[in-house]
């Protein structure tokens, strides 16, 4: 049996879903606080016969489930009684070969599912794959959906938990892009944009297509080298610049004595990648080591590269585990998505290649420690780190003036063409109601001329004193929804939001 836990809670949090399987029919389960995916037993190889598994999904008071039917390929017979798919509390089905779901996304009003799957004896049938989130995603996708099956330039959709481990190929790298017939979620959790473990929010854009895709080993995910596509996907992505290391320290490095006498040391510093061979090796005497890295300040950490000596010796680390200091004295060990336990990173397959990991959420610090846990002939690696800066709003950010209202295009002015987050200035004079759904055209807004992708607009929260108005913006390259109140003089936070903080020049919750 599996479940989601509810878990503690901070203060004015709703209650994730609770949910649990049972039986022998269950295949790949991931089942998380705001989505999940779930399979039957050897999908998508033939289900056995004989078997049965039961999923029961409870979501949060006020909200209720979706479901996305990925496949539903179970053996033909009359009213599905040799094999079938049941949804209960409400019914719906049962579903087989002959009998398939009207459409691959169901909207339910119910805040509990139970998903029922059996089968008796059967000839073919690839079984099911579903995938389900709360109503809070209503643009939920399933883990097949590839990057074909859009046309729009910008697209924004939900990848639920578990895809990662779905069978289904991607093509390319976070750098140069992926080709278009890559499963769009697997994709995601490969360029590091969303965690397999809790899934979400991915906004990218469709462009054209290059001549080859390199292929790339990241986020425990291999890619493959393909050919040229008529468009590929590049995932937005804010905060991933590389950061500055100032200095690095080690608990110990290998002092090298080659047969002719000559020393060389494979000491901390070396472990800069782009820096000559050799990189940092520890001392071969101990069987724990570290490396750290200070930053010089305190810094937005959001992924790692490592790499291995990368020159005639063959060393290389194949696991490791992340932690953090702001003080360099305090360590927090890093747990990823999860919380439950310290997350142990995969890394290098050998020693030459690039490896990259996300950290989701990102890690706020100036010193970051590495620990290997496990090496190919001696634990030594080169490393970098992907991030960017973090301030405090202390001063008022001019917006410019905003010729058109409400759907014009504002003259902003940011410090970065890079940023992704901004915000719509309207006069009361000239304000009307804002559409609350993000489906209309009027809704949706262009940012800044230099920015290749739009934002949406969700919903009106209401206009302040002043005449300005109070919107809720989910932003491409962002997992976070912050409302945030426009005055003529800047940024403010609305009273009951938390501190606002300049991320890559636009304002972060």
């Amino acid at each position: 049996m599996g479940q989601c836990s509810m878990g503690k809670l901070r203060h004015g949090e709703q209650p994730p879903l609770l949910c649990l399987h049972l039986g022998d029919g269950c295949g790949h389960t991931v089942l998380t606080a705001q989505s999940g995916t779930l399979s039957s037993r050897n999908y998508p190889g033939t289900y056995p016969n004989h078997t049965w598994c039961h999923w029961q999904l409870q979501a949060p008071p006020g909200t209720s489930l979706i479901v996305a039917f990925g496949d539903v390929d179970l053996e033909s017979s009359e009213h599905c009684t040799h094999s079938s798919l049941l949804l209960a509390d409400p019914e719906r089905g049962p579903y087989c070969r002959n009998a398939v779901p009207a459409t691959p996304l169901l909207v339910t009003n119910s805040s509990a599912i139970t998903i029922l799957f059996n089968s008796t004896s059967h000839r073919s049938g690839r079984g099911l794959l579903l995938s389900y989130a709360s109503s809070q995603h209503p643009d939920l996708i399933s883990c097949l959906v590839r990057g074909t099956h859009f046309f729009q330039e910008h697209v924004s959709v939900y990848c639920p938990a578990g895809c990662k481990d779905i069978e289904g190929d991607i093509w390319g790298n976070t750098k140069d892009g992926y080709r278009d017939t890559s499963v769009l979620c697997k994709a995601a959790v490969h360029a590091g944009v969303v965690a397999d473990e809790v899934g979400g929010q991915v906004t990218l854009s469709r462009e054209k297509g290059i001549t080859l895709y390199e292929s790339a080993f990241a986020n425990g995910l291999h890619s493959k080298r393909g050919s040229l596509s008529e468009k590929r996907l590049l995932f937005h992505k804010a905060c991933g610049d590389a950061l500055e290391v100032v200095a690095f320290n080690a608990s110990s490095w290998w002092q090298e004595v080659d047969m002719l006498g000559q020393e060389r040391s494979w000491a901390a510093e070396r472990a800069a990648l782009g820096t000559p061979s050799p990189s940092w090796a520890a001392d071969p005497s101990t069987d724990t080591a570290w490396l750290e890295l200070d930053l010089g300040t305190r810094r937005n950490v959001t992924g790692i590269i490592t790499k291995g000596s990368a020159e005639i010796y063959d060393f290389y680390v194949t696991s490791y585990r992340v932690s953090s200091s702001r003080d360099g004295k305090n360590w927090r060990p890093y747990r990823g998505s999860s919380g439950r336990e310290d997350k142990v990173f995969e890394g290098n397959m050998d020693s030459l290649g690039e490896v990259s990991n996300a950290f989701i959420p990102p890690i706020t610090t100036r010193y970051l420690r590495i620990t290997p846990q496990s090496w190919h002939q001696r634990a030594a690696l080169k490393v970098a780190l992907l991030g960017c800066q973090m301030a405090r709003v202390r001063a008022a950010r001019p917006y410019g003036e905003h010729p058109s209202c409400p759907w014009g295009l504002p003259a902003l002015h940011t410090p970065s063409t890079d940023s992704t987050r901004f915000a719509l200035q309207c006069p009361a004079s000239q304000r009307r109601s804002l559409p609350t759904s993000p489906s209309p055209p009027a809704a949706r807004l262009a940012a800044h001329p230099s920015l290749a992708s739009p934002w949406t607009l969700r919903r009106q929260v209401g206009a302040t004193t002043q005449g300005l108005i109070l919107i809720l913006l989910l932003v491409p390259g962002s997992h976070v929804n912050c409302a945030v109140q426009l005055t003529q003089g800047g940024l403010s936070a609305p009273r009951g939001t938390p501190d606002v903080e300049v991320w890559d020049g636009g304002p972060r919750c």
